[in-house]
């Protein structure tokens, strides 16, 4: 039997995935369910930081909280994941959340509604930290914006750094490449990095052709900086899945005028 794509199609429409360097599958499996095609375009690589002593201490604090799947990963990868009593998990969205619960976590606790640190944030529990230690499962780089303010509200960081995220510069036939692609084509945005990367090896004509496509974004943070640099038509995401960044564009207004 012939493949069932879902009622909101995107058959002959190319999605650009901003993904690190082989971690593109997702984007792939959930384009395919809709009838699009994929174009893979890493301007990040993932690469495993050793950090035995940081995470014991990082998985042993009462409260712990995992930045990102890639995070989950590399960290699952160093010491086994488990759930001590009286301790609470946290992840920054549900695709994190997932990575927890296929690495040995049940209970994850994520925001009711965003899918950043800012979100998790503003979550109830997390506003008043003295004297707690936390455990902060992570990559360097970044806003910093976790550690900083549990910091603040009084919260002893244990920061386990598992990753690092390396900038990588597309090669220039992938570049022409992205300007060859058809009309119908659409970038997806789930990490603020990937995309300035990927702007700073644009040119001024390959900018003003990227702009012009569709585009979503994984949160309003990412929005903001996509309106910021000229994009105009924008759709925003439940969150980073690739089912939901797919499912944004497919009921996205602005995808009908490439029809």
């Amino acid at each position: 039997m012939p493949r069932a794509i879902p009622a909101l199609s995107l058959a002959q429409w190319y999605v650009i995935s901003l993904r690190p360097l082989g971690l593109h599958a997702g984007v792939r499996r959930a384009a395919a369910k809709f009838g699009a095609r994929t174009f893979a375009l890493s301007t990040l690589a993932i690469e495993p930081l050793a950090a035995a002593a940081a995470l014991k201490k990082a998985l042993s604090c009462p409260i712990v909280i995992v930045t990102s799947p890639n995070a989950a990963r590399h960290a699952s990868t160093q010491h086994p994941l488990t759930c001590r009593r009286g301790q609470h998990w946290y992840a920054v969205g549900p695709g994190t959340a997932a990575a927890l619960r296929r690495h040995g976590i049940r209970d994850v606790i994520i925001p009711e509604q965003g899918v950043d640190s800012d979100a998790l944030l503003a979550l109830p529990a997390l506003a008043k930290m003295t004297g707690l230690e936390v455990g902060l499962i992570t990559a360097p780089g970044g806003r910093g914006q976790l550690a900083k303010v549990l910091a603040e509200r009084g919260a002893k960081v244990r920061i386990a750094e598992v990753y690092r995220r390396v900038s990588l510069t597309p090669p220039p036939h992938r570049l022409r490449a992205l300007a060859t692609l058809p009309e119908r084509t659409a970038l997806l945005v789930s990490s603020g990095e990937a995309l300035a990367n990927l702007w700073r090896s644009l040119s001024k004509s390959q900018r003003a052709g990227l702009i012009a496509r569709p585009c979503v974004a994984s949160s309003r943070r990412l929005d903001a900086q996509l309106h910021v640099l000229g994009f105009r038509q924008r759709a925003l995401a439940a969150d980073a899945r690739p089912d939901s960044l797919l499912a944004a564009l497919a009921e996205h207004p602005a995808k009908r005028r490439f029809r």
